[in-house]
């Protein structure tokens, strides 16, 4: 059964009622149905288009290191940046639009749905805004401040001033996908990224590069060329879903906020936010400590934060299939099933991003060799490839952990462990800077780092209670097996 079948049996009860009844929990494969078998099927989808973002990534830092070592040390102190606001509205925020909504759905309230898509809407828009005021007014000295200088400066300035002069348009791009992922239609999303991917690579190279006709635009026109890819897809995703074609179908005649729909999205979402700040706290750290051992450093390690972007985000593909799933059993009270999913998603996603780590350790040439030739570039990025990729299995399990409890609305505590992450690499790096350490020690006190991160997020989950509703409704096994 696909997962659009899946939604459309969910909500097809005449009136919304707090728990779904025994038929329709019994006829709901993200309910009842094998939990691996399921969770793969809701991801592959998302595998699929964040391989072709995996191509925009090599792509794009492939053509950036034709502009210069400079253009490549400007974009590792720019990517923290745009990691932030696209993991924030599409995995933090995102994650808390797609938990409100599963919920709704998971307890048959289809009207509920509906308006929370359009508050989601609306707190993008106040997102958008503010990244994008924050970033053109205070970028650029943010930017000097982790020690852009000369050419590096400017280049990240140009890059910043063109993709979030668009930052209302990434918002909205990744609250559409969660409203749509929340209602477990993952094959929507993962289209439209599949497009933006073919488009960010054609657009961003051409205008880039200067190709053909083109003329050369430098970091502007990579920029710009992602900015014109996410506004095909915005546009296509608000068709979709305020045609009524999607599970939900917001309407905007009639509508009033309601402070307590901001909540439902907000208890999730605002406190997850607070789990990719702090990540990007942390490589901002590691940013500026490196920086102080020259450019080829600083671009050598953000050839290897690529890779560790491009790994988190097939734990995202797989960790957000588990949002909907968890949400749906909670919503429908059943929260032994809600367990076993979060911990069936943090063993795939540890055992697949740690062998791809893993490879990479050990052919980190396959790597960074697609991106540069300069030798003191290559020895950095090989030399921290080899240091941290194998530690990368334990961003996947803190990943895996993190959606898993957006769907339960119980996120505090893998934000906690992204705290205890930031609080270690300030102190290690505190000690490394006052005893001089090198490049090589900061690579390990990153790897480091990501194990205390994947356990204590593992052990933030262990310990969280996910609700006492189990006690009081008994797990609704399927009528016919």
């Amino acid at each position: 059964m696909s997962e659009i079948a899946v939604a459309e049996l969910s909500i097809a009860a005449e009136k919304p009622q707090p728990l779904p009844s025994i038929a329709a929990t019994a006829r709901n494969p993200l309910l009842d149905g094998a939990i691996l078998p399921t969770l793969l099927r809701l991801a592959w989808p998302n595998v699929v288009a964040l391989t072709a973002g995996t191509c925009v990534v090599i792509a794009e830092t492939s053509y950036i290191g034709r502009l210069g070592t400079e253009s490549l040390a400007a974009m590792a102190l720019v990517f923290p940046f745009v990691m932030l606001m696209m993991t924030m509205s599409g995995g933090a925020m995102g994650g808390g639009v797609s938990s409100a909504i599963s919920r709704a759905i998971g307890a048959g309230d289809r009207d509920r749905a509906a308006t929370l898509a359009l508050h989601a809407l609306l707190i993008a828009l106040c997102f958008g805004a503010f990244f994008m005021t924050t970033m053109l007014v205070f970028g650029p000295a943010i930017l000097a401040l982790l020690g852009g200088r000369g050419r590096v400066l400017s280049d990240a300035v140009s890059y910043v001033q063109i993709f979030f002069g668009g930052a209302i348009i990434a918002w909205l791009l990744n609250t559409f996908a969660s409203v749509l992922r929340g209602t477990g239609n993952m094959k929507l999303p993962s289209a439209i990224m599949l497009n933006s991917a073919a488009l960010q690579i054609v657009l961003g190279g051409t205008l880039g590069l200067g190709l053909g006709p083109v003329p050369q635009f430098g970091m502007r026109g990579v920029a710009a060329g992602s900015l014109i890819a996410y506004t095909i897809g915005t546009s296509i995703m608000a068709w979709y879903i305020f045609s009524g074609r999607g599970r939900v179908h917001p309407k905007l005649r009639g509508f009033r906020i309601e402070r307590g729909l901001f909540f439902d999205i907000l208890k999730v979402g605002a406190i997850a936010c607070f789990s990719p700040l702090q990540s990007v706290l942390t490589i901002l750290i590691v940013t500026h400590m490196l920086a102080t051992f020259g450019n080829e450093v600083l671009a050598g390690y953000g050839i290897g934060a690529r890779l560790e972007f491009m790994l988190s985000s097939l734990a995202f593909a797989i960790g957000v299939a588990s949002v909907p799933m968890v949400g749906m059993a909670i919503g429908a009270g059943r929260v032994k099933r809600a367990r076993r999913i979060v911990w069936t998603s943090g063993a795939v996603c540890f055992g697949v991003v740690g062998f791809f780590g893993t490879v990479v350790a050990i052919f980190p040439d396959l790597w960074v060799n697609i991106f540069t030739n300069d030798p003191g570039v290559r020895a950095a990025g090989m030399s921290y490839l080899r240091t941290a990729a194998p530690m990368y299995a334990f961003l996947g399990l803190n990943t895996a952990m993190y959606f898993a409890s957006q769907g339960a609305a119980k996120v505090l505590g893998p934000v906690l462990a992204q705290t205890v992450r930031l609080i270690f690499i300030l102190l290690g790096g505190w000690w490394l800077v006052a005893r001089g350490g090198t490049p090589w020690e900061f690579f390990v006190l990153a790897a480091v780092s990501m194990i205390v991160l994947g356990l204590a997020s593992a052990l933030a989950v262990l310990v969280t209670r996910w609700g006492d509703r189990a006690k009081t409704l008994p797990e609704i096994q399927p009528l016919v097996s």
